[in-house]
């Protein structure tokens, strides 16, 4: 797995969603360009204050987040 240090999460930016290394790009943003059928060239000509190793941690992060099991509380 990638690590996940160039992720980031501040209330004060994109209302504490997670965002590449502070900025106010979204990993949402990068998957969702991912799906939309953006290459990484494409991405990094597109936002060119983003790294290569972005993009795999966008990725890695958001993999890592759909294998999240939600427990609902049950109360006695």
């Amino acid at each position: 797995m990638i690590p996940l240090d160039r992720i980031t999460f501040d209330p004060q930016v994109m209302g504490g969603k997670p965002c590449i290394r502070g900025m106010r790009v979204t990993v949402g943003t990068v998957v969702g360009l991912i799906a939309s059928g953006s290459t990484v060239a494409e991405i990094l000509a597109d936002y060119p204050y983003l790294e290569p190793d972005d993009i795999p941690a966008a990725l890695s992060y958001a993999a890592w987040r759909s294998e999240e099991v939600d427990v609902p509380l049950v109360r006695p």
